[in-house]
């Protein structure tokens, strides 16, 4: 781990983690440039399956970086954090991308699967066709929650071949002990708040997946789930070849891998994060060297907003993208 840090401070008009994520998602400004316009492409799966990738169609030179974004649970390339590092990405000509995970684009994908927070396979081969179609671009990788965990647990799993493919990756407030994680979404305002609105876009693309393959789950114990955990034990656990919940949350973290990592990387984890226990955040010695860890008091989880307008409203969103941005950037 080097010493590098993330000095964020929130607005004295945002106390605490809830306050800071939601604002951040519902309120706060994405962009100071043009919003970003993107060009889908379709790409066909290693198992006939797809995902579709949004480019961003800000200028660049040939040469220029190609930033790839991995969304988070239930995210898009319209995810507010998305949309900033669009702007970023615009603001300092590098090329941007955002592929969306199976199901994740506005389409449902047609195979008997969806996606998880472990799937280094997916992320394998996209980081691979990115870089087979852009060779003359150095690629950099941002994930985002759930997107950042499967990011690292890839350059984890891949150890010096990652250098390969990318020149730095980075992932936000991304749940590297899913356990941890998910059992902190289970409880109190995050189970009333953060789990009903997972579970409304969630549910439904599960039983749309069920027209699609009948017999692929139990119906009405789907209907019957609560909360996250209930959730990946009959859906996502089963159809991504885990045994239960707790196996898939154990097999898919990254933090066990983290010291595995050959490229550089940055973990930015805010520590007030009502997703992610700060208990349960890597330390040094999980890390090992060639990952810094910024893990500010303040920020909630992909929140980072900071006062701009008058009397500091509505806020911004661009500072952490901006850090994390110049950070991948010295990295090249």
């Amino acid at each position: 781990m080097k010493a590098d840090a993330f000095p964020y401070r929130a607005p004295w008009w945002l106390p605490g983690g809830n306050a800071q994520t939601l604002w951040a998602a519902l309120a706060a400004r994405r962009h100071f440039g043009p919003a970003p316009r993107w060009q889908r492409s379709r790409w066909t799966t290693p198992d006939g399956d797809f995902v579709d990738v949004d480019q961003a169609l800000h200028p660049s030179a040939p040469d220029a970086p190609l930033l790839v974004l991995f969304h988070g649970l239930e995210g898009s390339s319209a995810s507010q954090y998305a949309v900033a590092f669009a702007d970023f990405a615009a603001a300092h000509g590098l090329a941007y991308a955002v592929p969306h995970f199976r199901g994740c684009s506005g389409e449902l994908n047609h195979a008997p699967r969806a996606y998880h927070s472990g799937d280094f396979a997916e992320i394998d081969w996209i980081l691979r066709r990115f870089a087979s179609e852009h060779p003359g671009r150095p690629l950099l990788a941002v994930g985002v929650s759930l997107g950042g965990n499967a990011l690292m647990r890839w350059a984890g799993e891949l150890g010096d071949a990652a250098a390969q493919q990318v020149r730095a990756i980075a992932s936000v407030c991304s749940p590297l002990d899913l356990a941890a994680g998910g059992h902190a979404i289970g409880r109190g305002f995050n189970r009333l708040v953060y789990t009903r609105m997972f579970m409304r876009s969630m549910v439904p693309k599960a039983l749309k997946k069920l027209e699609q393959h009948p017999g692929l789950f139990d119906r009405e114990a789907l209907l019957g789930a609560r909360d996250l955990y209930e959730f990946d034990n009959l859906f996502t656990a089963p159809l991504h070849g885990f045994r239960d919940t707790a196996d898939y949350w154990s097999r898919a973290s990254a933090k066990p891998v983290l010291h595995r990592i050959r490229v550089p990387a940055l973990a930015l984890n805010a520590r007030n994060d009502p997703f992610v226990p700060a208990n349960s955040l890597p330390t040094a010695q999980d890390a090992g060297t060639h990952v810094t860890l910024w893990q500010p008091a303040q920020g909630g989880h992909v929140g980072f907003p900071v006062s701009h307008g008058p009397f500091g409203l509505p806020g911004h969103v661009r500072a952490m993208p901006e850090a994390v941005g110049h950070w991948l950037l010295a990295h090249l």
